[in-house]
């Protein structure tokens, strides 16, 4: 069988926060702490300026100095992917270039809702021209079935840089499958939102996963698993169902959660959040605090 899209690309990925000091202004020393914590809890690679980051609150330099941050402190130890997703496909072009520039070799673009077809291909073609050689579509739509799998086909038969698929739709496990056995495994295929389904997705055979932070905690159930301890992976799995279930109510709540978890972490210098993620109320804090010592505890048992 091929090997799908980026053989290196196994694993944990994870989709890094944008962390900000008091002010406001992006952390750079955080996103530097960041990155080395990621790459010493064992991680594939990780998704840059994706919707954890808060990149609608971000602006074009500052999106150019925080991918610049990563690839330059990353220095290559792990492939890291840029995320070139936007409203307009301008945009979506520049940011590719962008990618590019700062010597990325895998970007990733949200396929543009209602498009298909030849208009898709040309679409994602344009990013090809100019960014990083290898290019990961994601299928987002958490109310319906995401991209047609004859779309998904079309991508993979015109468009040589399209390797990677992240799949975040509605009942994502059986288009996992569909996705799989359709380019006989020889696309790469990861899972991103539905962490809570991590033990069926590897089942499935699903090659990556992009969550956000609990990194040790990912790596030692994917390494269970494809070590056969299946039962062990399943195990410590379930011992997140707590968190997921209160991370995963809303991507407002998994950001914030996940920024006070960096924080608590010593890797932020604030959990602080820009406008356009809706605060959380006492009750809420209370949860979240308890859920971050909950993980905090899970990751001290793993070290030792």
């Amino acid at each position: 069988m091929t090997q799908p899209g980026p053989a290196f690309l196994r694993g944990i990925v994870p989709s890094m926060n944008t962390p900000f000091l008091a002010d406001g202004s992006v952390d750079l020393d955080g996103i530097r702490r960041s990155v080395d914590a990621v790459v010493q809890a064992g991680v594939a690679g990780m998704l840059i300026l994706a919707v954890a980051a808060e990149t609608a609150s971000l602006t074009l330099t500052e999106k150019r100095l925080v991918a610049q941050t990563f690839l330059a402190h990353t220095a290559g130890r792990v492939p890291v992917i840029v995320g070139c997703s936007s409203a307009e496909q301008a945009d979506r072009v520049a940011l590719a270039a962008m990618a590019r520039e700062f010597g990325a070799q895998i970007m990733l673009c949200q396929a543009p809702a209602g498009l298909g077809g030849e208009a898709l291909v040309a679409q994602m073609a344009a990013l090809a021209q100019v960014g990083p050689p290898m290019l990961m579509v994601q299928d987002l739509d958490f109310v319906g079935p995401g991209l047609a799998l004859d779309d998904i086909l079309l991508l993979r038969q015109d468009l040589p840089a399209f390797q990677c698929l992240k799949i975040e739709v509605a009942l994502p496990g059986p288009k996992y499958s569909a996705v799989l056995a359709a380019t006989q495994g020889a696309l790469h295929v990861s899972g991103g939102w539905a962490a809570a389904q991590m033990l069926e997705a590897l089942h499935r055979g699903v090659h990556a996963f992009i969550p956000t932070a609990m990194d040790a905690i990912y790596v030692a159930i994917y390494r269970r698993f494809q070590a056969g301890d299946v039962a062990g992976a399943r195990a410590l799995h379930e011992q997140l169902t707590p968190v997921l279930a209160f991370s995963n109510q809303h991507l407002d709540t998994s950001i914030r959660f996940f920024k006070h978890l960096r924080h608590r972490e010593g890797l932020f210098a604030t959990p602080l959040c820009r406008a356009g993620v809706r605060p959380l109320d006492d009750h809420q804090m209370r949860e979240l605090e308890l859920n971050v010592d909950r993980v905090l505890a899970m990751q001290g048992q793993l070290r030792t």
